[in-house]
């Protein structure tokens, strides 16, 4: 059955007779076909039915005819189309047919079909005065007609267009519905979310302006609404949340808003009359507006009243909901279908309830997995099925995207920046029995890398969109082909995206499950790691350095949220081991060229040299990524640059003429080598040399070792108190010393220069050194690391109780010192307390050293010009520059090497020295190394060669070190005894004597 009223049209409409025709309250009438009519749409100049899937239209009368037309049927390529839905416009009509095929009808009566929609699938048909719309199967948006006013959404002002075109931009976004006004359009997505664009002249995009949108844009006001039908109107708009409430924005001019007003709304408004109720369908008219409930036969309408199209009994405009009662209409046979509301009618369609489901058109779906059901069907179909619906599936971004929403509890409609929606269990359940059938997987991998991946948009629409980059990373994970080939066209989707998509999936990636982001870490350092062994076993191929640079960008972004969010995930779960295979390879090429430089000259086109620089390029790709490398591949690779950078410098030949040793008397060696300094002449991009005034020494590494430890100990006593040791023993800048701030600049020289010769500072600066360095914000806990009391107080301070707090009677001061203006008139209470610790850790650590600290920090960076220090964290900076805090003997024990010692030598030797305190195990080390530090990496890293020396009366000859080489000679003493005897007395007298 159809009712309808407004302005006249003809008797029955054409589908009956006139005297069948039933008569109402206030012009309502009802009509009964024998051929029930299964849907319709009214535009402006006609509307149109759709009876046993054919289609009839009847024109309206117009300025130029006093009367309707007749019911016609519309001119057709083919007699055989059955039809499915209608929508009509202004002077057009769009219709869809079986199969998902639509055809367009204009002024006239022929319908044609439509170019640009060849061999698509529609689901989903609407119509504006000048433009229409159209969704297909696997989510993507058709638009066609007038593009004014931006209303086809195409990014860019582009004109009126006679064929279907794609909307790019909402590629990824699984449509729910589609709708069409005046001017404008809008859809909505599964979880809710209301985009719109077009004509915004009356607010009617509700976007809290009236600017017109070329592309769709998020109607933010609505999100977590529960939106889940739009209705447009001329210039209106209309919305419904799944609890019955709705919401309009736009034109008010009419009342065809229902707010008791006949204003514009540029933001969507709950039409306050309906709040409570529980409303079923909402649709737009031109100037009014129809609402229906789901209990009842009752509708409501409000607006433009001419013509008598709101059933009230007056042709006036009515700004608040005003009740159709088509209760004596509609009587129990019947169930509520659809209301239509057109430019001056309006129509409720309804079916008989025995008919409903057969009378019904075919509600539009979508190819999406809601549960296992399809997947099951997969792994047990036939082939075609297989093809056909993986291919539907998994060849759109949408629909893939749409079919793991988590729909229970309505968390889908909690879709935002923060929520991505998405249900986790089905993503795993689903692609777990993916997985384990070949034939399945086979075809989907397919799909996904030809179609899918492409297909990815670098600047979606809405926060949707990017659950995909979510999705497949689960997939591609558990492949054994083709995971590298997709994983790289994922991360370099991933890297395309625009910065605010980005922003958003790094947020996603924060909240994901451990196990999620656990696999997607590996995932990206499996393939970083597979790079980097194929690149060490001398594959050399450039295309490896572009996907091994996009690996590690995406491991870096992971990286950063793991450091933010998830304690759990440590930097060693980044880690790429196969770094040090690399590096290993790196050190065999050089040893490799240096062997051919000796025995002939080489040019610069050698394939050696060429892999060397290759080797180098990968390493300089790897010290942008510093979290990827422990810290003695970082350092090894620091070395290799430092020397490229040796190699390279332009005045090579220069360098090397300039002796660039540093001569100093043990007896005045601060003071050496201050002069020596502010002359200026030394180049600190080359190794530094020293020598030791009346010694026959030769420095290869092991005279500059000793002299960094023994001006530690200079600089430690130094008169001018440039340093103050803590009562933890600990190091800091003396804050009183304000003036000659030169003498921290050259502090920061020498510290820099050690770190860039490879050698120890003992001198214990806290971790918040480290962290100025490399810009960044000391913490109370740092603060407790280097003066307990002062940081255990604070902390203190912030536990205690409000009255407390009170009664400790501080300010804002420190030392006599104000943190803020007028500090010390400033109480600290409990709601400042935590601004006032903070304002104290920063005073300690950078405002009452601010000058000591600049000056150092120039010296430190001058003293070390390769800035690629900067690659490493604070904790192995302070290892670098301190050496390991870790003294593993035994591990000391395990690396050593022996030349001709006889094993009662080798036992007596080690038994002594595990009788050593603490104290002589380390003045041991000073001996045989000229520093007392653990290595980075621990005793492992440097190699202990004990020799066994032949000459005569070895119970008269002390034991030698040479430094330089890292060897211990013994003589082959009678007994233990003398061993021992030997061993103290060199290690604690023989400062000079044997290093070589």
């Amino acid at each position: 059955m159809l009712c309808y009223w407004g302005a006249q049209l003809t008797e029955g409409l054409g589908l009956i007779q006139p005297d069948k025709v039933k008569h109402g309250k206030c012009g309502i009438r009802s009509v009964c076909s024998k051929s029930p009519v299964q849907d319709m749409s009214a535009g402006r100049s006609f509307v149109g039915f759709i009876r046993n899937e054919k289609l009839s239209i009847l024109r309206f009368r117009g300025e130029d005819c006093d009367q309707d037309g007749k019911l016609e049927q519309p001119q057709l390529n083919k007699d055989s189309l059955r039809f499915r839905s209608i929508v009509c416009g202004g002077d057009c009509a769009v219709l869809l047919a079986d199969g998902g095929k639509v055809l367009f009808m204009g002024t006239s009566t022929v319908c044609r079909p439509l170019n640009g929609l060849e061999n698509k699938q529609v689901i989903q048909i609407a119509c504006g005065d000048q433009h229409s719309m159209a969704l297909t199967k696997d989510g993507q948006l058709f638009v066609w007609g007038d593009n004014s006013h931006g209303q086809l959404g195409l990014e860019k002002e582009q004109s009126s267009s006679l064929s279907a075109h794609r909307v790019k931009s909402l590629d990824g976004i699984p449509l729910a519905q589609i709708s069409a006004g005046g001017d404008h359009s809008f859809v909505l997505s599964l979880s809710g979310v209301v985009f719109g664009w077009g004509k915004n002249s009356a607010g009617q995009l509700g976007l809290g302006d009236t600017t017109d949108r070329h592309v769709p844009t998020v109607v933010n006001s609505l999100n977590r609404k529960k939106t889940v039908s739009i209705s447009c109107g001329g210039e209106h708009t209309a919305t419904l949340s799944k609890d019955g409430t709705v919401f309009t924005f736009g034109s008010g001019g009419f009342g065809q808003l229902g707010h008791n007003s006949f204003k514009d709304e540029h933001h969507p408004r709950v039409v306050a009359e309906l709040w409570g109720s529980k409303v079923s369908q909402v649709t737009c008219g031109r100037r009014h507006t129809l609402v229906s409930f789901e209990s009842s036969k009752l509708i409501y309408s409000f607006g433009c009243g001419m013509q008598g199209k709101l059933v009230n009994g007056e042709m006036i405009k009515k700004s608040v909901p005003f009740p159709v009662d088509l209760s004596t209409e509609c009587d129990h046979k019947y169930t509520f279908e659809k209301l239509i509301a057109g430019e001056n009618h309006s129509f409720a369609l309804f079916f008989k309830v025995r008919q409903a489901l057969e009378s019904k058109p075919k509600s539009n779906h979508r190819a999406v997995l809601t549960n296992d059901k399809m997947v099951d069907r997969w792994v047990s179909g036939s082939d075609t099925t297989i093809n056909k619906e993986i291919n539907t599936v998994f060849s759109s971004a949408a629909s893939l995207n749409g079919s793991f929403i988590k729909t229970s509890c309505d968390e889908h409609y909690q879709t935002s920046e923060e929520h991505c929606g998405l249900d986790f269990d089905l993503v795993k359940t689903s692609f777990a029995k993916l997985l384990e059938d070949k034939r399945s997987i086979t075809k989907v991998v397919k799909v996904v890398q030809q179609k899918l991946l492409p297909s990815l948009n670098p600047n979606p629409a809405g926060v949707e969109a990017l659950r995909l980059y979510l999705l497949l990373p689960e997939l591609i994970r558990g492949l054994q082909k083709q995971r590298t080939e997709l994983t790289g066209a994922l991360a370099s989707k991933i890297l395309q995206l625009n910065l605010d998509a980005r922003t958003v999936l790094v947020m996603y990636w924060s909240k994901l499950p451990n196990d999620w982001l656990k696999d997607l870490v590996k995932l990206f350092q499996k393939e970083c790691a597979e790079l980097i062994g194929q690149i060490s076993c001398g594959k050399n191929d450039h295309d490896f350095t572009r996907r091994l640079q996009t690996f590690l960008e995406i491991l870096q972004m992971l990286n950063k949220v793991c450091c933010t969010t998830h304690s759990d995930i440590t930097n060693s779960d980044f880690i790429i081991h196969e770094i040090n295979d690399l590096l290993d390879t790196l050190q065999a090429t050089l040893a490799n060229l240096r062997e051919m430089y000796m025995s002939f000259g080489l040019t610069e086109e050698n394939d050696t040299v060429k892999l060397r620089d290759y080797y180098l390029g990968i390493i300089e790709i790897l010290v942008k990524f510093p979290f990827a490398a422990d810290t003695v591949s970082k350092r090894r690779m620091f070395g290799n640059l430092q020397n490229k950078c040796i190699w390279s410098f332009p005045d090579q030949e220069m360098l090397m003429l300039n002796d660039n040793v540093l001569r100093v008397n043990r007896n005045s060696l601060l003071t050496d080598t201050l002069k020596y300094l502010k002359q200026k002449t030394h180049s600190f991009l080359n190794l530094l040399k020293v020598v030791f005034i009346g010694e026959n020494g030769i420095d290869e590494r092991g005279l500059s070792a000793e002299f960094f430890s023994l001006l530690s100990k200079s600089l430690l006593k130094w008169e001018k108190s440039v340093l103050e040791v803590h009562e933890n023993l600990l190091v800091w800048f003396n804050p009183d010393r304000t003036q000659c701030n030169k003498d921290f600049y050259y502090l920061g020289i020498i510290c820099g220069m050690a770190l860039y010769n490879h050698h120890y500072v003992n001198i214990d600066f806290p971790l918040a050194l480290f962290k100025k360095l490399l810009q960044l914000s000391p913490t109370l806990n740092d603060l407790e690391e280097l003066s307990p009391v002062e940081a255990r107080s604070l902390k203190s301070l912030l536990e205690e109780e409000e009255d407390v707090v009170d009664v400790l009677f501080l300010d804002f001061t420190v030392k006599g010192q104000e943190l803020v203006p007028n500090g010390g008139q400033i109480p600290v209470t409990k709601v400042n307390r935590q601004k006032y610790v903070d304002l104290y850790v920063d005073f300690v650590f950078n405002k009452s050293v601010e000058n000591q600290f600049k000056d150092f920090s120039s010296g430190f960076s001058e003293g070390c010009p390769l800035d690629i220090w900067s690659v490493f964290h604070p904790e192995e900076l302070q290892e670098l520059l301190h050496g390991s805090p870790k003294y593993d003997w035994q591990e000391l024990l395990q690396s050593a090497s022996y030349e001709r010692c006889s094993d009662e030598l080798i036992k007596n030797f080690w038994t002594v020295f595990f009788e050593f305190s603490e104290e002589n195990k380390k003045k041991f080390l000073m001996f045989l190394y000229g520093t007392d530090r653990v290595p980075v990496g621990g005793f492992s890293t440097r190699s202990l060669k004990i020799c066994q020396s032949d000459g005569p009366d070895p119970d008269h000859r002390l034991p030698q070190a040479q430094t330089c080489f890292d060897r211990l000679i013994l003589p082959k003493y009678s007994s233990i005894k003398t061993l021992r005897y030997k061993l103290v007395h060199a290690i604690h007298f023989c400062e000079v004597f044997g290093r070589g």
